[in-house]
């Protein structure tokens, strides 16, 4: 008995068996996509046969790659942060039907009137039409009914919100893309959050008033002092309206104080409090939450029992 292996034409091997009195040949295929088997028989007391069995097999898949990018490295409450993403079809054939999955990072809000899309195919940019949904309180769908084609690239575009509470995330966020049996890698981006010096404010109010029954507190009747001067902690220099009124926003956040200057209202002293021996100071300290309001009330009376 006898092996023997010959290379034939279109990438197909023969194995021929030699036995005494027959003779079985196979050729054997190494295409990629295609299977072509023969079997011959023959010997010296009977005649040749042939069966030849063919098996054809598709090559053809789309793949993709995502990769997602934006126009900020470091965001702020208050700030909208534009993202990109870019899903090429590396396969080849169409990637049809195609799902991105998009999860922001905590604390971002996705503007869905924003969205934008387009694909380039053959160096022809097509603005296209694509729909997104909500699927839970951080991620969303964003579908394309169309197809990609081989070596084109979907272009995706939209802004994001930054709240406050995206000072409790990590500032990451995550996209896969799918078609079909397709998938594509997770494509990141991190955003660095950092506090905004206006969310760690908050506002005072307050007002300057002739204090008639010693309380503390303006009624009707008791009138507010315009031109008066009140100094804070940090060196501000406030001044009341012509109703004695004054309000300053973006106050950082902690223990606030503020001293009524008496030399700004001239034949008046401070008003003597029945009621709290805390307000008997020129000087008035409240706590000031980030975001919340605080006041600051200062009584006067006049410096020779009546008023002016």
């Amino acid at each position: 008995m006898r092996l023997i292996f010959k290379w034939w034409k279109h990438n197909c091997l023969s194995l021929i068996l030699v036995l005494p009195g027959m003779i079985v040949s196979y050729i054997l295929p190494v295409a990629a996509d295609e299977i072509v088997n023969t079997a011959i028989f023959g010997s010296d007391s009977f005649s040749q046969s042939t069966n030849t069995n063919r098996a054809v097999f598709t090559t053809e898949i789309a793949e993709l790659r995502t990769t997602k990018t934006a126009d900020k490295v470091a965001v702020k409450p208050g700030d909208t942060v534009l993202y990109r993403i870019t899903i090429r079809n590396t396969g080849n054939a169409n990637a049809n039907n195609l799902t991105l999955t998009d999860t922001l990072p905590l604390g971002l809000v996705f503007e869905t009137k924003s969205l934008q899309a387009s694909i380039i195919s053959n160096n022809v940019i097509t603005q296209i039409s694509v729909s997104a949904t909500k699927s839970d309180n951080r991620a969303f769908n964003i579908t394309f009914a169309g197809s990609i084609p081989p070596q084109g690239i979907l272009n995706l575009v939209y802004a994001a919100t930054v709240t406050p509470d995206g000072m409790r995330g990590n500032g990451r966020n995550l996209a896969v893309a799918t078609a079909g049996r397709a998938r594509s890698n997770t494509a990141s981006h991190q955003l660095k959050i950092r506090p905004s010096i206006f969310s760690d404010c908050g506002i005072l109010i307050g007002r300057v008033f002739v204090d008639k029954n010693f309380d503390g507190e303006q009624q009707s009747g008791e009138p507010g002092i315009p031109n008066a001067v009140i100094y804070m902690d940090d060196g501000n220099r406030i001044i009341t309206d012509a109703n004695g009124i004054f309000s300053v926003a973006n106050v950082i956040a902690g223990n606030r104080s503020g001293t009524l200057d008496l030399t700004s209202l001239p034949g008046y002293i401070q008003a003597p409090n029945l009621y709290r021996i805390d307000k008997n100071s020129q000087s008035r300290l409240v706590r000031l939450a980030p975001g919340s309001m605080g006041r600051m009330n200062f009584a006067v009376t006049p410096a020779f029992g009546e008023e002016r």
